[in-house]
């Protein structure tokens, strides 16, 4: 039996929200275990009460960084340091990087380089490369905490053509002849070529991302497969 994964996780507790930790800690349970926990911040500064407030319950170590020049981020610079001393000298796994403003995107692709899984949380003011850059990023806005019903979704996101580029490109590389796609393999495909997450987008499966978009057809087999096909291709393949 596989040990469970080693989790690495670092806060840039200027930078994310505490009341989130729940979302962040319980996620990280489906992947492993959390060995390391450490927090990044001026502890003098009462914005991070709310951080400093739950440190000991959830075992987060408080790393100090002092405001030595006003405009310079000593906190970051800090967190990335710690982060290149876990690569060299422990046994990690996964690293598992918290903040929304600070371009970790660098930290990342090293990260990517030395074999490790990346894993970002934050808000969506989050600098896209940083983002895309993660084996995985899941956004910690309010509006993302719970699953919208499909037939109430907002948000156009037939519009957003890098996610419908991603859907089908996924597709079409696991597709059968017929153009239909198993989804399970689909969902691996994105997962090893992205940090696509479609809880990002509202939607608490796959499946149901799918099914809310009109562009893809969908089936089931043997009660329980599902299988995803493109509309487009379809008809191409239907002349």
């Amino acid at each position: 039996m596989k040990d469970k994964e080693k989790i690495a996780v670092f806060i840039d507790a200027d930078n994310a929200p505490a009341a989130k930790i729940d979302i962040v800690l319980s996620e990280l349970a489906r992947h492993g275990v959390v060995n390391i926990r450490k927090a990044y911040g001026n502890w003098k500064n009462l914005n991070l009460k709310p951080w400093e407030d739950l440190l000991h319950d959830y075992a987060i170590q408080p790393i100090q960084q002092f405001d030595l020049t006003k405009g310079k981020n000593a906190t970051d610079m800090a967190l990335v340091i710690d982060v290149m001393d876990v690569l060299y000298t422990k046994d990690i796994d996964i690293i598992c990087l918290v903040s929304s403003d600070c371009d970790f995107t660098p930290l990342v692709t090293r990260s990517l380089a030395d074999g490790k899984y990346v894993i970002g949380f934050g808000e969506r003011k989050a600098p896209k490369a940083f983002v895309n850059s993660c084996s995985r990023f899941l956004y910690l806005d309010e509006e993302t905490k719970q699953e919208l019903p499909i037939q109430k979704q907002t948000i156009n996101i037939k519009s957003d053509t890098r996610l419908m580029n991603l859907l089908r490109q996924a597709i079409e590389a696991v597709e059968e002849d017929d153009g239909w796609a198993m989804l399970g393999p689909i969902g691996t495909h994105i997962s090893n070529h992205a940090s696509f997450d479609q809880r990002n987008y509202g939607f608490k499966k796959l499946s149901d991302l799918f099914m809310a978009i009109d562009l893809f057809e969908m089936k089931k087999t043997n009660g329980s497969v599902l299988w995803v096909r493109d509309k487009k291709k379809a008809k191409q393949l239907n002349k």
